[in-house]
């Protein structure tokens, strides 16, 4: 049987999970780019259209690493072992993270060309 659902249970294991990505070295790394770009992003004569757009494509590297970290923390506990498919699974997650980073990266490129005065 299901357990009922439970908004506080559900923001207790959201808590839980950041404080697993907290863990992780790429996680803090993307963190501090998310804060640093924020800041920048208030000091930018940009309008508010933007800087809710650009705010926003900050996010993209935070959730596609989310999702690696979980594909990696249960491609480890399905095998300990080193398996090519393992290897696969984990370098494919990565490389999701990399194209959220550029998507990110061509985001802010495009809003400084087109504001460049």
């Amino acid at each position: 049987m299901k357990p009922k659902y439970s908004l506080k249970k559900n923001f207790t294991y959201s808590i839980d999970g950041l404080k697993v990505l907290l863990k992780e070295v790429a996680f803090k790394i993307e963190i501090s780019f998310f804060i640093i770009f924020t800041i920048i992003l208030f000091l930018l004569p940009y309008p508010f259209w933007s800087k809710i757009f650009l705010f926003a494509s900050l996010f993209l590297p935070i959730i596609a690493e989310t999702f690696n970290t979980s594909i990696e923390k249960v491609v480890d506990l399905a095998n300990d072992d080193y398996h090519i498919l393992a290897k696969q699974a984990k370098d494919i997650s990565a490389f999701a993270v990399l194209v959220s980073i550029i998507i990110t990266f061509l985001i802010w490129l495009g809003f400084v060309v087109y504001f460049w005065r």
